[in-house]
């Protein structure tokens, strides 16, 4: 029987850790021989014994690059298995993924996590990740926007399952005043994630007088900058950056508003976390999971990317009036099956089962 090779050396602390803890603890009940192939090993505690690691004993590696985790890795998987009847799943990497694959003649199934804007800006990126992408016998997409994308962009066929949700155990609200707005944010410092527009509609509340907090839950490599605009247009009383936090969602009870800014997305299942809390939602109408996840403003408000004067607008209109967008926190709760984590789990195992 064909083993399965789960292919990610960087494993970090975002969305996609989530989803591949789920997926390949779930794949690790259904498929006999499972390997996960990392440079990180740090993060064993949360695999199921099942899963055979395979990563560096020294925990040097842990804090390198990522494309010292990838030589790694590559390196790894051409040491470690030498029968060709095996299936390799990329969450990661795909590059060498593809090269592995070839190399060892396995049978390639790339997931990517992230629009394809991201990388998609010029011809020659579009070339060359169209060879990478179309040398993978399965493409897996998480979100419809998403596949149709990747085909009008790349001419590519996808397989389109969502992220697999788990679902939140309920925690204990806190009692809020309607003097002091909480919003909250959570994701890392990056460029992708555009705190900065978040900053300076925040400046433009300040301006006309309106109390609020607001926190973000995150680290990376804008911190220094967005902490030098927070001093000097004055907001240390008003925002709060918190660095990485375990259990992020648990700040959801403290906030009467969520806000994501991010520039593009996969499918950002910290949208799908303030869903299963009812807070009300404002997000960056990006390509390509938000407009899905708040069905095109029906579960949540959707602004352009980087219109910090839009973002200003919809959580000053929300400062006096919350029933609009309150109702349809209400009414989020509803579509959540979609994400249904034993379902879409389901749906990878009958795709690899293809395979095996």
């Amino acid at each position: 029987m064909k083993s399965l090779i789960i292919f990610i050396p960087s494993i970090e602390s975002g969305g996609v850790e989530k989803n591949l803890f789920i997926l390949s603890n779930y794949l690790s009940n259904k498929i006999k021989k499972i390997y996960l192939v990392t440079a990180n090993n740090n993060h064993n505690f949360k695999l199921n014994k099942k899963i055979k690691i395979i990563c560096p004993k020294a925990k040097f590696w842990n804090n390198r690059s990522r494309l010292v985790k990838n030589f790694i890795c590559f390196f790894f998987i051409l040491n470690f298995f030498k029968n060709n009847h095996n299936i390799l799943l990329s969450f990661q990497a795909n590059l060498f993924a593809a090269i592995i694959s070839k190399i060892c003649n396995f049978k390639l199934l790339i997931r990517l996590n992230t629009s394809p804007n991201k990388y998609i800006n010029n011809c020659y990126k579009r070339f060359i990740f169209r060879i990478i992408y179309k040398s993978a016998n399965e493409i897996i997409v998480n979100s419809k926007k998403f596949k149709e994308l990747l085909k009008k962009n790349l001419n590519l066929k996808a397989n389109f399952i969502y992220n697999p949700m788990p679902k939140i155990s309920k925690i204990s609200k806190i009692k809020k005043t309607k003097k002091i707005l909480k919003i909250l944010n959570i994701g890392r410092l990056t460029d992708q994630k555009d705190q900065m527009t978040i900053l300076k509609s925040m400046s433009l509340l300040k301006r006309d007088n309106i109390l609020f907090k607001t926190n973000i839950i995150g680290s990376g490599n804008k911190y220094q900058e967005l902490k030098n605009y927070i001093k000097n247009k004055n907001l240390k009383n008003e925002i709060k950056l918190l660095g990485y936090k375990k259990d992020a969602y648990r700040y959801m009870r403290y906030a009467d508003l969520f806000i994501l800014s991010s520039k593009y997305e996969g499918l950002p299942n910290v949208l799908m976390e303030a869903q299963q809390l009812n807070l009300p939602i404002i997000s960056t109408n990006c390509p390509s999971g938000p407009s899905e996840i708040l069905m095109n403003g029906k579960l949540g408000n959707l602004y352009p990317v980087g219109n910090y004067k839009r973002l200003y607008r919809e959580v000053k209109s929300f400062y006096f009036n919350r029933k609009s967008l309150i109702k349809k926190s209400q009414l989020a709760k509803k579509y959540l099956k979609r994400f249904d984590i034993k379902n879409n789990c389901e749906k990878y195992f009958q795709l690899i089962n293809k395979h095996i």
